[in-house]
């Protein structure tokens, strides 16, 4: 197949350029700098001829795709370009092991300056603050789009958060924080030098002219124009040659329904649309091996209980799970059918198979703001594992997006909800990438399953503070849903443990207590003589200690909660009725090529 160039049109840019914003990357007069050795230089002919870090020996490197558009237009294209590469770097550092780190943009844009948060900024800048304050995980502080110049400043919380239904939300004692030693700029217009460092330690943040690649859908970009003007910060994430054509890989922040899977390739060696003319680097320091956390300089403690909240607690509890319905769709044997207790392993852990993570990212349902959605959360980061376990890990790492399922009342919403409800939407209706719809913590005025709720964009101008910013969005029409072919229930040890083994992580109930919540670390264990499920978390393995045998659990309040936000606890009994009421769905994934299973959203609802 002959390679596929794209060439702009005269006209389609100029519809393109209206429909465009104001630049989100900004030139610095002065950029800062921090490189304490070259890099050392290997000649063309010593470097792959093609390099991709999302396949690199059969495994992907890269971290998520990301929206920097979405839930409101914010021109922060700088400080997610900084945060792709510098997690992809520390994914790469860590060779790819459990649990993939998403640092947060938020941070930046609300507490970066010079830069000027969603009216554009520089990378460099932003390592020079990395470097000097650090940087929290998205699970602390999630992207919000907004930042200190429309309505969302600097605050404690902006670090890291924690909200209650009743008791609002504080500052946690201690979380993971992340940081960088050297940064610096490449050589300008040097293709090797560029080619080096990606190559060396990861990928590179660089400027191009955005009006070129808005219509871009597949193939190596190649405009017919010399004339550029820098606006937007992508990163490099590889290169190759296609029929005699050199191209870069390149990132960019547009969400996964936007070019390759959120990526684009664009012709190299020419500096064209200014690719080769601005990039930049920065080097992780390891602040995971030995763990380094980070703590409020004046933490805010979590508020005390008051009458209301105590009674509020009494009445309706922190349940995030309503009754679950008994609506199955089963079309194959399941895996306890056809496979024995004595053939299943001592230990097993989807986290680490071979040396392979198949988990999605972590997540926090809890902040922004609190909302009782464990029910959405559970089961799509269980289905999320699911596709990704069918892909076989391959590029592009899926993540699914709970908001849709809380903004179409698919079993509920962040007062709780069915979990087999949102498996029979996956099946119904199919469930869109988490680009599509960003985990905003709120019901939605009205819970229609319109367009826009499903799968969205924005462009135009940061909203002003108080304004909504919806005037400027709308609903994306092509975009990839990820459907069930069949789901259900399970129940009890050896049937839980066949379904892991053979198709992937469980969404599971659980009579959650004070204890529970405290958790911090090592085998839970809590007698309960009436536990009441009230909660939906997920089991991706099991294990065995000292003769105690327990589940691997992960949950989704966030990283600084228990193991990484995961947790044991203990198997057979004093496990909060754990092993009593778990769901499952098998998803259709027909190829490891994306989209597996594509299909363009035709409007309907």
């Amino acid at each position: 197949m002959k390679t596929s160039i794209i060439i702009a049109l005269c006209l389609s840019f100029t519809i393109a350029l209206a429909e465009r914003g104001e630049p989100c990357y900004r030139r610095h007069p002065n950029p800062p700098s921090h490189i304490k050795k070259p890099l050392r230089r290997f000649g063309a002919e010593e470097l792959p001829e093609n390099f991709f870090w999302g396949d690199v020996d059969g495994v992907n490197y890269l971290t998520v795709g990301k929206n920097q558009h979405i839930p409101n237009y914010c021109g922060s294209c700088w400080a997610f370009a900084a945060t792709s590469a510098l997690s992809d770097r520390i994914k790469i550092m860590r060779k790819a092991a459990f649990p993939d780190i998403l640092l947060a943009p938020q941070v930046l844009v609300s507490c970066e300056h010079p830069d000027l948060g969603c009216n554009g900024g520089n990378s460099l800048t932003a390592y020079q603050y990395i470097k000097d304050y650090g940087i929290s995980d998205e699970t602390c502080s999630p992207y919000q789009a907004r930042g200190h110049t429309n309505g969302l400043g600097c605050s404690e919380d902006i670090y890291c958060r924690n909200c209650d239904r009743s008791k609002g939300c504080w500052v946690p004692e201690r979380w993971d924080y992340y940081t960088v030693d050297e940064f610096g700029s490449i050589p300008s217009r040097d293709e090797l030098a560029i080619m080096n460092e990606v190559h060396q330690r990861g990928p590179v943040t660089c400027g191009i002219d955005a009006n070129y690649i808005l219509e871009y859908n597949g193939g190596i970009l190649h405009a017919n124009t010399t004339d550029f003007d820098i606006d937007h910060l992508v990163s490099i994430v590889g290169w190759g040659v296609e029929d005699g054509v050199k191209y870069w890989w390149v990132r960019n922040s547009w969400g996964t329904y936007w070019g390759n899977a959120g990526f684009f390739k664009i012709v190299r060696g020419i500096n064209h649309l200014g690719i080769e003319e601005d990039c930049t680097f920065a080097v992780p320091v390891d602040t995971w091996t030995e763990r380094k956390q980070n703590s409020s300089s004046h933490a805010l403690s979590k508020p005390a209980s008051t009458l209301f909240s105590t009674l509020s607690d009494f009445f309706f509890g922190q349940s995030c799970v309503r009754q679950k319905s008994n609506k199955e769709l089963i079309k194959t044997p399941r895996p306890h059918e056809y496979i024995a207790p004595h053939e299943l392993p001592e230990s097993f852990d989807w986290r680490n198979v071979n040396g392979v993570n198949y988990i999605s990212q972590t997540r926090n349902q809890h902040i922004p703001v609190w909302c009782g959605s464990c029910w959405a959360h559970g089961t799509t980061s269980s289905f999320a594992d699911r596709i990704n376990i069918a892909r076989k890990g391959a590029w592009p790492q899926i993540t699914l997006s709970p908001q849709t399922i809380v903004n179409c009342g698919a079993g509920g919403d962040c007062n709780g909800g069915d979990p087999m409800a949102v498996y029979d939407f996956s099946h119904q209706e199919g469930i869109p990438e988490e680009s599509c719809q960003n985990y905003v913590a709120v019901n939605p005025e009205h819970e229609d399953c319109t367009p826009m709720q499903v799968c969205k964009n924005c462009n135009g101008s940061p909203p002003p503070a108080g304004e909504s910013g919806d005037k400027n969005c709308w609903a994306t029409k092509n975009f990839t849903r990820w459907r069930a072919s069949e789901y259900g229930s399970v129940s009890g040890v050896n049937k839980m443990k066949a379904e892991i083994f053979a198709r992937g992580p469980i969404g599971c109930g659980i009579a959650v207590t004070d204890g529970f919540v405290a958790y911090t670390g090592g085998i839970y264990s809590e007698s309960s003589a009436f536990p009441w499920i009230n909660h939906e978390l997920a089991l991706v393995g099991w294990g065995v200690k000292n003769g105690v045998e327990y589940w691997i659990g992960r949950n989704s309040w966030g990283t600084y909660w228990g193991e990484d936000g995961y947790f044991r606890i203990k198997m057979h009994s004093d496990n909060l009725a754990i092993e009593t009421d778990c769901d499952w769905a098998v998803p259709i994934v027909t190829s490891q090529e994306y989209p597996a299973t594509y299909e363009p959203y035709d409007g309907s609802g």
